[in-house]
């Protein structure tokens, strides 16, 4: 399993040209115009936000394409951030790897301009529509993507909540940036919806 910090919908591709993964993202998304469907080809698992059945449904889904072989990937904040910091990973998406037995390579993820300073044009936040997403990319003279791998971790030798707090320090050490704790407004984001499992 691949666990990444959360900035832009072009995480998803960036990983996959390092490593073929399928991953966990927001149903929303297979709506997208020409991005959903590469999403859909490439055997994204979707997440429905507003049912807490689906959560337990796609981690059996994650469960058994881990045993299968296959690599699965995570974006356990549940919301995309500027890079400029990393929000709390929740838990419960990685219980399929501890119940599998699944190696965890926490995975961080920065844009940055030619000149090395961090690029926000990526950044897929706030309020910002697809188009002007597209558009701010378009506009910038070069992207480059810095893609850092800590040491994989044995997910059976953790509890899904310390394997998670394990993966959000690593990844916030890569990037130097600190974690943010408040919680997301309430149905805002896929974050909302799983918080209400990490008491189970």
């Amino acid at each position: 399993m691949i666990v990444a910090n959360h900035i832009s919908w072009l995480d998803i591709f960036v990983i996959n040209a390092v490593r073929p993964t399928r991953f966990v993202a927001k149903s929303e998304i297979r709506d997208w115009p020409f991005v959903g469907w590469l999403c859909e080809k490439t055997g994204t698992i979707f997440i429905k936000r507003a049912k807490r059945s689906d959560t337990h449904k796609i981690n059996q889904v994650m469960h058994d394409v881990l045993v299968g072989g296959d690599c699965v990937g995570l974006f356990p904040e549940g919301t995309t951030t500027a890079g400029d910091r990393l929000r709390k990973f929740h838990s419960s998406l990685f219980e399929p790897a501890v119940a599998s037995g699944a190696k965890v390579m926490p995975l961080a993820i920065a844009y940055r301009e030619e000149g090395g300073e961090r690029s926000v044009a990526p950044a897929y936040i706030e309020d910002i529509t697809f188009s002007q997403s597209i558009r701010a990319l378009l506009e910038c003279p070069k992207l480059v993507v810095d893609v850092t791998c800590a040491d994989p971790l044995p997910a059976d030798q953790f509890k899904r909540r310390e394997l998670a707090s394990r993966c959000e320090t690593l990844i916030a050490r890569i990037l130097d940036v600190d974690v943010i704790r408040e919680p997301l407004p309430l149905g805002g984001e896929l974050a909302a919806q799983t918080e209400q499992f990490e008491q189970s």
